[in-house]
């Protein structure tokens, strides 16, 4: 077993200085040292940017990002161009990873699945006061989100699919911030999905305060968005765009299916992704499908549930006080994991 830890980064104010704090944080983590490691091999053939292209497509469809990545180039010292290659997710290659979400019309609840050496260990609370709305989930590659949940009560999560015929275009985790820092309804997060260029093929399950639940087939060839409360790792309308192994994604949607007759309470839901006896936690971290977080978002509420690890008991995040003025008392969130590899925030690899 494996002891791990994400921390918990809150912050108010723009977009410049909310980057600037992100890079002055990095300077003191092994965070960008294991990633150099990682990445050094893939960097040349994968991570090739034009930046001009990046900061025109990110004014578009964030335009707070260029100031956060602006804010982390100045705090790091480094050049704008290098920032946008390691932080403005675009054009940047993701792993493969597994997932089950199960939505009902009042909560959205998610397993992240995939190899704790690309996990970041940071849950980031941000509140701007330059343009966006205040947003609440765990970051990938820094200024990207896993999940999440904002202001407006939009709450997100996305599932995998395939690497096969990737285009240019945003990774999932900055597409999933787009979507909770720009969008107040499953209806406008539909119609940015549509718009927005896909470097990879996943599904977006979408929830919003009205009740709406809806999963989103994106690939860089075709969107399309289907009603639906749950979603494992494969498309049921764009097929042609699955993996050919789809076995555990099929067996992990009728495992939700037939738990959806009893009218789950968010807590008996949560309990079923994340309790190790069930049959939707997974121990399989070497195949980049064994369960690092569960997370909960409950819209009406104003609360964010979250856990590192099987069998454990929720952090729950009370946004609605956030949003008022009240900054959260807990630091770091810790787990446990049956895995030797620690996440990429606490030590070098």
């Amino acid at each position: 077993m494996k002891k791990v830890f994400s921390d918990i980064i809150q912050f108010r104010g723009n977009h410049y200085d909310f980057g600037y704090m992100q890079g002055e944080l990095l300077k003191k983590s092994p965070i960008l040292p294991n990633r150099e490691k990682q990445w050094a091999a893939k960097r040349k053939r994968h991570f090739s940017i034009n930046e001009n292209e990046a900061i025109s497509i990110l004014s578009t469809f964030i335009p707070g990002m260029l100031d956060e990545i602006q804010g982390l180039a100045d705090a790091l010292n480094w050049k704008m161009e290098d920032a946008l290659r390691e932080f403005g997710g675009y054009y940047v290659d993701y792993g493969r990873s597994g997932c089950s979400i199960l939505t009902e019309s009042d909560f959205l609840i998610r397993n992240y699945d995939s190899h704790p050496a690309g996990y970041e260990g940071r849950y980031l609370i941000y509140q701007p006061t330059d343009t966006g709305y205040a947003v609440i989930g765990p970051s990938m590659q820094i200024t990207g989100r896993i999940d999440g949940m904002n202001e407006k009560g939009l709450a997100m999560g996305y599932n995998f699919i395939n690497r096969i015929g990737s285009g240019d275009g945003f990774v999932c985790n900055m597409i999933g911030r787009i979507i909770l820092e720009t969008c107040a309804t499953v209806e406008e997060a539909i119609a940015v999905l549509k718009k927005i260029p896909h470097r990879t093929s996943f599904t977006y399950v979408l929830l919003d305060t009205k009740g709406d639940t809806f999963v989103v087939e994106a690939s860089p060839r075709s969107v399309v968005a289907r009603k639906s409360n749950m979603s494992t790792n494969h498309f049921e309308i764009l097929t042609e765009e699955n993996r050919y192994h789809m076995e555990d994604s099929l067996r992990r949607q009728k495992v939700i299916k037939g738990s959806r007759q009893s009218n789950l309470t968010i807590y008996e839901a949560f309990r079923l992704l994340n309790d190790r006896n069930q049959q939707l936690f997974s121990n399989k971290y070497g195949a980049f499908s064994g369960t690092i977080h569960t997370t909960a978002y409950h819209p009406s509420e104003g609360k964010a549930w979250f856990a590192l690890g099987g069998d454990r008991l929720p952090v729950i995040f009370d946004f609605t006080s956030y949003l008022k003025g009240e900054n959260m008392k807990i630091t770091q969130v810790k787990g446990l994991l049956e895995y030797d590899t620690p996440f990429v925030n606490m030590e070098i690899i």
